[in-house]
């Protein structure tokens, strides 16, 4: 921690109530359907709870210091188990365990080294497949192994370089479903025998295709997936099996398929679709090839669908902007949704949480002789007159998406501090077709920059908002984007806050996981060619700090396995002795973003004194 002053104690007691609302999600349903398992926090990290009836007790049942990463209930009941998996320090190395839930039991599956995940049982529930680094660290194979093995047991049937993951089991576990991910608009699909690992590629064309997501029928015979072949965004599709052709099912929705899940007899898929930020889900019957969408479901992100063993049951979470992710579960033949779990928002009133607008803005270039547009979520506050003081937060990815979920920060920004919020959809995010995905790829990396500087342009034209008192934040790639806003946009902004950003393309490419390095360079560029490593190393926010000369907020955690410490390090001590202002935070046992609760409390107490120094420009009385 260096240059942070002293945070004065109304700031923690005006806080205290946003930092502790809750969100709860679905991992899956107990064996036999008998309860839910979630996923929620009470103490100082999120932990797995049992919840065995709607509005029932959440039952916790891990309790460690590190937060659990994923979970998954063997289907065979008399087992009575769960796979999980936890890492150390944030450091992303996860290891898989096998927890028992009649004693509390749980070992570790896994070699306690590499970074393993992913993990599918099988329909048996006498095995499971799962993802892991061990091989030489850097290329993701899948292996398959049982409870009773050790970690050097584990069989591996996929070891072809790049990242593999298991997707699902064939109806007879003989089959695996796996994905090859090379960037986020090439992927691939195949079928891998379990015996022998040989595979074979569904639908093996000579074109770059993204595949979304994908189950097997029940009966064997086919394989349901989500892809952009052939189309802007990523549509349901049914694969024959036996023929090897495919048939488009939802071409009539012009958004993404993000998830889907079959029931178990086979007779209905859930899947949600991503429409402009928020999700609608459908029931497809999978005779007919029909689908519907649910009824009356409330405006929100929907997400980690869960079919109960009866088939009727479908479990979710619903997270809006005005409350908190909560399970609840569908009754499909009657479309009546139940709330499962009630999550606190700290005492808080949720009628005063804003909801925010969709909005569009006009950016530099043209699409078919008109300006492009960008969308944004814009939270304008509810009480006073402004002008408002504006955040501009830019999400990560670079491939992701702002979507207006929960935020209790947004909540306070906008309640307590009066400070509009609006979170763009720069190029280069999901959500918005395959060409606008690529729009920032290479050499156009910058053009996102400008992006933002559109942005800055129309909230000048806004009566309501501030143009004088504006702030740039954002994490990871986001947290570049703070940076290169900063340089580029100096004297238009009051300050930035850089949480685990990139601050030199060429450096984070070195030094970045070696499991990450390929994948990173197909979005960002190779930096092992000179003539890109020439270019990422002009357009690096490192290279232009001298630009830098508002306030600047650094925030890190030590063991960051996607963007290093180092980065946001060189960044500090460039701007400082560029004599420029910077606060800098530095989490010794936190990685890509703060997990546990008192960390993150610290730093959103920190965020609001730096913000009202240099933004609201507060006298401190430290």
């Amino acid at each position: 921690m260096e240059n942070i002053p002293e945070i004065p104690e109304r700031i923690s007691e005006k806080l205290f109530q946003y930092q502790n609302t809750r969100s709860a999600f679905v991992e899956d349903w107990l064996p036999g359907g008998k309860g839910i398992l979630i996923d929620t926090r009470f103490g100082e990290t999120s932990q797995l709870h049992i919840v065995a009836m709607p509005g029932g007790a959440r039952r916790q049942i891990t309790f460690f210091n590190e937060p659990i990463g994923s979970a998954a209930v063997c289907p065979d009941p008399s087992k009575n188990s769960f796979l999980f998996t936890k890492d150390m320090g944030g450091n992303e190395f996860s290891q898989i365990y096998h927890f028992d839930i009649a004693t509390g039991n749980y070992k570790m599956l896994t070699d306690g080294n590499s970074q393993n995940g992913g993990m599918q049982w099988s329909n048996t529930g006498d095995k499971f497949v799962f993802a892991s680094t061990k091989r030489n660290k850097k290329d993701r194979d899948v292996y398959i192994t049982s409870t009773n093995k050790a970690a050097n047991e584990a069989k591996m049937i996929i070891s072809s370089g790049g990242s593999w993951y298991p997707v699902e089991w064939s109806p007879d576990d003989s089959q695996v479903l796996a994905l090859q991910y090379v960037s986020a608009n090439e992927s691939y699909l195949h079928i891998a025998s379990v015996e022998t690992g040989k595979m074979v590629q569904i639908n093996p064309v000579k074109k770059k295709i993204a595949y979304d997501g994908a189950v097997w029928a029940k009966d064997g015979k086919g394989i349901y997936l989500a892809s952009d072949e052939d189309t802007e965004f990523s549509t349901l599709r049914y694969y024959n099996v036996q023929s090897k052709t495919i048939t488009p099912l939802t071409n009539d929705i012009r958004w993404d398929v993000e998830e889907m899940e079959i029931s178990e007899k086979g007779d209905k898929l859930a899947f949600v679709t991503n429409e402009n930020g928020i999700s609608t889900l459908y029931i497809l019957n999978t005779l007919t090839k029909k689908y519907q969408p649910v009824p009356n479901m409330p405006t929100g992100i929907i997400g980690g669908l869960q079919f109960h063993p009866d088939g009727n049951q479908l479990a979710m979470v619903i997270n809006s902007a005005q409350s908190p992710g909560d399970v609840y579960v569908l009754d499909v033949s009657s479309s009546k949704l139940e709330r499962w779990t009630f999550s606190e928002v700290g005492g808080l009133n949720p009628e005063t949480f804003v909801a925010p607008s969709l909005i569009e803005y006009e950016t530099f270039d043209k699409v078919g002789g008109k300006p492009r547009k960008i969308p944004a979520f814009y939270y304008k506050p509810k009480t006073g007159n402004g002008p408002y003081p504006v955040i501009i937060d830019i999400h990560g990815g670079p491939e992701g998406q702002y979507r207006p979920g929960f935020s209790s920060n947004f909540q306070y920004l906008v309640n307590e501090l009066g400070i509009a919020v609006i979170a763009p959809n720069v190029r280069g995010s999901s959500g918005y077709g395959k060409t606008y995905l690529e729009l920032d790829n290479g050499y156009k990396r910058e053009e996102s920059v400008q992006d933002i500087g559109k942005l800055l342009d129309w909230i000048a034209g806004q009566k309501e908002l501030d143009a004088s008192r504006i702030v740039v934040q954002g994490g990871s790639y986001g947290g570049y984007m703070v940076l290169a806003c900063m340089t580029h946009f100096n004297d238009r902004l009051k300050a930035g806050i850089d949480v685990v950003g990139i601050s030199n393309f060429v450096s984070f490419l070195q030094n970045t996981e070696a499991y990450r390095q390929d994948l990173r360079r197909m979005e960002y560029g190779d930096e092992q060619d000179p003539k890109m490593k020439e270019f990422l190393t002009k357009i690096s926010p490192l290279t232009n700090a001298t630009k830098i000369t508002k306030p600047l907020f650094v925030i890190q955690g030590q063991n960051d396995p996607r963007v290093p410490a180092s980065e946001s390090k060189q960044m500090v001590e460039t701007v400082r002795t560029n004599k420029g202002t910077v606060w800098y935070l530095l989490a010794k046992d936190e990685g890509h973003g703060f997990r546990k609760k008192s960390n993150r409390d610290f730093q959103t107490n920190a965020v609001t004194l730096f913000l009202e120094k240099y933004v609201l420009e507060k006298e401190i009385i430290e």
